[in-house]
This record gives structure tokens, sequence and C-alpha cells, in this order.
């Protein structure tokens, strides 16, 4: 339950849980022998969607803040995966045959997710007799916006105002809409409005529900709690930029935050040089597009509606 904020800062953090919280993902498979039925991308593909464990992701850098050419032990976890079937029954390879590498930032980083009875995990292929598959899976540490894979949560369900007490549904229904839209689970936490109250129109949701599902890497709260914290370290990046300050240190002790952009409180990004700068200059004499708008002038297009010819500043 998400309780004293609006809508809009609560679905931010839906946003942000959804797309940015960083987990680990198989990102590169080499491939030294394949005699299975499926081809290499297929498999490589199912790689990439196991889960592993997250514990301790923050001790692993992105491939692009790491110094070394491709991947190494701080950027990165290596499994191995060498299978092969000798009897006459075919062989199911599972995720618990994936074997991690002792050069990893901690213990535990980068173990495949493995929850059922038996103790297998997911699926990888089945092997008939002679076929043999023998793989080096290199995970690296991503985000969601960049691929799928490395999406922390299978889903997450967000609700507010379950027995719509301020009227922003009006429910479709063929005889009785008590029936055909029965209340959720959250209801439970609130009180349904009288019938025959006064309406209040100024009312403003402000208790929001979220039910998070992950996929096995990290636990429900580990998720909200990274959530909150990318959050703040985009807060931060806003907020320092808005002040002008040059400490790129973070606010409130906070140093860390690399995002697939680089690094938000300094250091060199895709877009352009140190820090916040880039190709559009951000001083306020002018840009590549021509005077900067807010101090009134000219665009390769002509004036703009927030030039000093309309009077604006």
């Amino acid at each position: 339950m998400l309780s004293n904020v609006d809508l809009s800062f609560a679905n931010s953090l839906r946003r942000v849980i959804l797309a940015e919280v960083p987990t680990m993902a198989i990102d590169l498979v080499e491939v030294e022998a394949n005699t299975s039925v499926l081809a290499d991308e297929f498999l490589a593909h199912r790689l990439g969607l196991i889960p592993l464990s997250c514990a301790g992701v923050d001790d692993v850098l992105y491939t692009r803040d790491c110094d070394c050419e491709q991947y190494c032990g701080a950027c990165s976890v290596t499994l191995t995966l060498h299978a092969r079937c000798t009897g006459d029954e075919h062989m199911t390879v599972y995720a618990r045959d994936l074997v991690v590498s002792a050069d990893r930032p901690n213990e535990q980083v980068g173990n495949a997710v493995i929850t059922d009875p038996d103790g297998l995990g997911a699926v990888i292929c089945k092997l008939r007799k002679g076929q043999e598959l023998r793989m080096r899976c290199i995970a690296k540490k991503g985000i969601a916006k960049e691929h799928a894979k490395w999406a922390p949560t299978a889903a997450i369900g967000f609700e507010y105002d379950p027995h719509n007490n301020l009227r922003h549904l009006d429910y479709w229904y063929e005889e009785d809409p008590i029936k055909e839209w029965p209340i959720s689970a959250n209801g439970e936490w609130e009180e349904a409005v009288q019938e025959g109250a006064a309406f209040n129109y100024d009312a403003m949701p402000n208790r929001f529900y979220l039910d998070v599902e992950t996929v096995g890497g990290l636990e429900p709260d580990a998720v909200i709690q990274q959530g909150i914290r990318v959050l703040q370290q985009k807060l931060a990046a806003v907020i320092q930029e808005l002040s002008g300050s040059e400490d790129r240190g973070g606010i409130n002790g906070m140093n860390g935050g690399h995002t697939p952009d680089g690094d938000p409180y300094g250091g060199t990004t895709r877009y352009g040089a140190a820090g916040f700068e880039s190709s559009y200059q951000r001083d306020q004499q002018g840009s590549v597009w021509g005077t900067v708008a807010p101090t009134g002038g000219a665009t390769p297009y002509g004036a703009t509606p927030f030039g000093n010819a309309n009077g604006y500043r």
C-alpha cells in the first residue's frame, strides 16, 4: 500500500519498477557444440529468459562502465552448460545444469533461480542419444528498458479507489454491476461511501495498491526498495540540473546510479561530454538551434512563441 502521495508519483514508481530496476540475465552465449534439434539462436533466446539471482547486483558493474574490452569478473557472471545424452531415452536439460564460475562479485549473484520442489529449474531443451550441448553463457547487468529479459517483475497490479467512491469509472454492465464487477481484495482496506452521501468533486486519490509479482531474481520487497532508490537517483539528477550544482555526488549521500545513458551524476555519456553536457550545450547563450528560446530569439525556423517577439520571457 502506498499512501499520502498523488497519482503521478505512484505511477512513476510503478513505471520505474517495471523498466529501470537493474537485474542479471544471460546476454552473450558462446556455442562450442550444439547437435540438438534446436538452432543456436533459439537456445540463446531461451537461456536469456532464465531468471538469475540478483542478490548483491549492486556489486556488479555495467559493462559500459567497466574498463575491460568485452566482459570480466567485475561486470559479468560466467555460466557453463555441458550436457550429452548417452542413454536410449531422451534427456532433459534444466537450469540446474548451468554451472556458475567462481570468478564473480559475490557468492549469490548469477545463480539460476530454482523454485520447483524437484530442484530442476526451467527446461532448456531435450536431447536424444548422441546429441550434445556445450555452451558458455555470459550474464550481464541491465534494465528492462534495454531488453525485457532484464525485467524484475512479471506483472505489477496497480489499483486505487476499489469501491469507485471517486466515480472515476463508469462500469458497463448487462444486469447487475455489483455481480458483474466484484470488488477486489484491496476493497477490504477501505470503506465504501454510503448511498445518498454528499459527493466531493474535489477529492483526489491518496492511497494506492501495488501487487508485485517477480520472476524470482529479487524478492517483492527488494524490488520495491530498488525502485524507490532508482526514482530517488533520477529526481536527484533533476534537482542538481535545475539548481546548477557542480557537485555530481548525489543528494543525501547517494553516489551511485548508472543508467544506460551513463552516470547521471557525472562521467561520460553516449550523448556527449562529461556530466550533463551534450552536443546541445546547456548554457543560456545559444545552442545548435540558435539562441535558447527562454531568452528570446530565433531558430532556423524563425521566431519561437517563447522569444521576445511575443513578449514571453
